[in-house]
């Protein structure tokens, strides 16, 4: 799994966006999976960082560097980092998912004067808890993986305040009564 871009950093004009970029990203994409397959390793980007984080742009790098040696780390969470709707977003991406992990958030809107957790990119709140006590429709987003063929593993990734040990451990709970098991 690697991030791909990070953005065009601070030198940058704002005027520049996804698509002026995607050329140089592909290619350079492309050079690492060709090189991974070589060596029997697939490779995933995952939706991460904002700049190459929603599903459409994931999508369509995924098919710019068209290679079947590339897919995607699907992160169900990691979709309302860019205020997009997980479900929505995990349906447009399962087809190219190579790998998943599970991750809750509670939500809290700009409007609500609720500051808990980091800000989305439209300044929405994200406070990290427990797979299945936050407002990723998780068990959903596992139904729409399904449906496309996924059937490989799903990782926990827990990002809230409290004891990583026990979020990890009622993610594990929540995940196997949607019957995904260890």
């Amino acid at each position: 799994r690697h991030d791909v871009a990070g953005g065009y950093g601070p030198d940058k004009k704002h005027s520049r966006g996804y698509d002026n970029a995607l050329p140089i990203i592909a290619k350079g994409v492309r050079e690492v999976t060709a090189y991974a397959e070589q060596k029997g390793v697939r490779t995933m980007t995952e939706n991460h960082g904002l700049f190459s984080q929603d599903s459409l742009r994931v999508e369509k790098l995924i098919n710019t560097v068209a290679n079947d040696n590339f897919g995607q780390l699907v992160d169900m969470g990691n979709f309302a980092c860019v205020d997009e709707d997980s479900a929505i977003a995990v349906s447009r991406v399962a087809p190219y998912a190579f790998h998943v992990h599970a991750k809750d958030f509670i939500k809290h809107p700009f409007a609500s004067k609720v500051a808990k957790g980091f800000q989305s990119r439209g300044c929405n709140y994200l406070e990290g808890c427990a797979v299945g006590e936050g407002d990723i429709p998780v068990e959903q987003c596992i139904a729409i993986l399904r449906r496309a063929g996924y059937d490989g593993y799903v990782s926990i990734e827990y990002e809230g305040a409290g004891d990583c040990f026990e979020g990890i451990k009622k993610g594990i709970e929540t995940l196997r009564s949607f019957g995904i098991e260890e």
